[in-house]
């Protein structure tokens, strides 16, 4: 096979790029481990940003999200038994985010990709990637029907997820894995057939931990809290669970509202990043490249940022022959990236009970966050974070 741009991933980043790359006449070819039902069935938290939003309305990917995407104005910040609300689109001349789970997107770039007769390979096994230093860089794999191929392309898209295989590509000494932060906490998370416990989401801090009330749609919510990164899904009873979210939430402005828990699962987080993102042809984006933790809500919309840069850049490179965008697309990217990881970070540790804090620290959170949503200027670093930053 021959193609200009071979993608390794069919996540947001492999499948968004590929349709940015469609719209531009440039041809691609989308490779991933796992099954189409795989990738449409795993439920992942989708909180859309501002400019994630406009760029697949833009695209023609926007007709399920208008349907059933539900646009949040605000957020809560719960401390002290209160809800303080950050007005989203108040502080950001209009701008909120859209609750659409991540394998909704997912749903939506697929079926346009074969709309448009995409090349879209899924169930590949032994991947494998070469000559990515010189101008025709190739990637074989055995398909699902266990024939060997190779496709032969111009660039190398690394787009593989966390479990990335083409991050390790770059080769030792020519790129830093030390931007790495573990959290000494996990979440547990649950899917429940309920009502929604709140209209906008509530990030509660509460001295057993934080807690998370978000949703999925008017009759699934999704709901964590803070627990042992060493815990186990099985310490937890239906009943267990119930119990500890009504602890950390219900109060004046907010009470939680049970129903079938069908999902439970811990979530363990950290921050990454690689730097460069590039190695001769090969471009990582996405989780492959970074990761963040969830609380700033910017996993899915960061993986979203770098495709769009790559995609001019690739355009660049296929209008006028220039590698001038694709030589500064670490350096582009990595902007962003760094102030989400910011971000992110500073969510986290306003948010979360420390297993080591001692009593001047939590009392110093508490003093943050009245800070934070006490002021103007304070409520507004929240917000215009929190809506994303323009694309590079």
């Amino acid at each position: 096979m021959r193609t200009q741009v071979g993608i390794v991933g069919a996540g947001p980043a492999g499948l968004m790029l590929s349709h940015l790359l469609h719209q531009q006449g440039i041809e691609s070819v989308v490779i991933d481990k796992r099954s189409r039902a795989d990738i449409e069935q795993t439920i992942k938290a989708g909180i859309l940003e501002h400019g994630t939003v406009a760029l697949m309305h833009e695209t023609g990917l926007g007709d399920r999200l208008k349907r059933d995407g539900a646009e949040h104005h605000g957020i809560y910040l719960r401390f002290n038994g209160r809800n303080h609300r950050i007005d989203l689109s108040g502080l950001t001349g209009g701008k909120s985010v859209t609750v659409y789970a991540q394998h909704e997107v997912l749903i939506d770039l697929i079926a346009k990709r074969l709309q448009d007769d995409g090349h879209l390979l899924f169930e590949v096994d032994e991947v494998a990637a070469e000559e990515l230093t010189g101008t025709s860089p190739a990637v074989r794999f055995t398909d699902a029907d266990g024939n060997r191929q190779v496709l032969e392309c111009d660039f190398v898209a690394g787009c593989d997820g966390s479990r990335t295989y083409t991050r390790f590509l770059i080769p030792e000494g020519r790129v830093r894995t030390d931007y790495f932060h573990q959290y000494p906490f996990a979440w547990f998370g649950i899917l429940a057939e309920a009502p929604p416990s709140s209209e906008e989401l509530i990030y509660s801090r509460h001295e057993r931990g934080f807690a998370l009330i978000s949703t999925r749609s008017p009759t699934v919510q999704r709901l964590y809290f803070q627990c042992d990164p060493a815990d186990l899904v099985d310490n937890w009873s239906d009943d267990r669970i119930w119990a500890e979210l009504h602890a950390r939430v219900d109060g004046e402005d907010a009470s939680i509202s049970e129903g079938r828990i069908f999902q439970k699962d811990i979530l363990h987080f950290r921050s990454l990043v690689v730097e460069p993102m590039q190695y001769g042809r090969l471009y990582l984006a996405g989780d492959a490249a970074h990761t963040v933790p969830p609380t700033g809500a910017k996993g899915m919309n960061l993986a979203i940022a770098d495709v769009v840069v790559l995609a001019r850049a690739l355009e660049s490179f296929y209008s006028s022959k220039s590698t001038a965008a694709l030589d500064a697309y670490t350096d582009t990217v990595l902007r962003r990236v760094w102030r989400a990881q910011q971000f992110s970070y500073w969510m986290t540790s306003m948010l979360h009970r420390f297993p080591d804090e001692n009593a001047f620290g939590l009392r110093r959170q508490l003093a943050e966050l009245e800070g934070v949503t006490g002021t103007r200027a304070g409520a507004a670093y929240v917000a215009e974070n929190y809506v994303g930053l323009p694309f590079g």
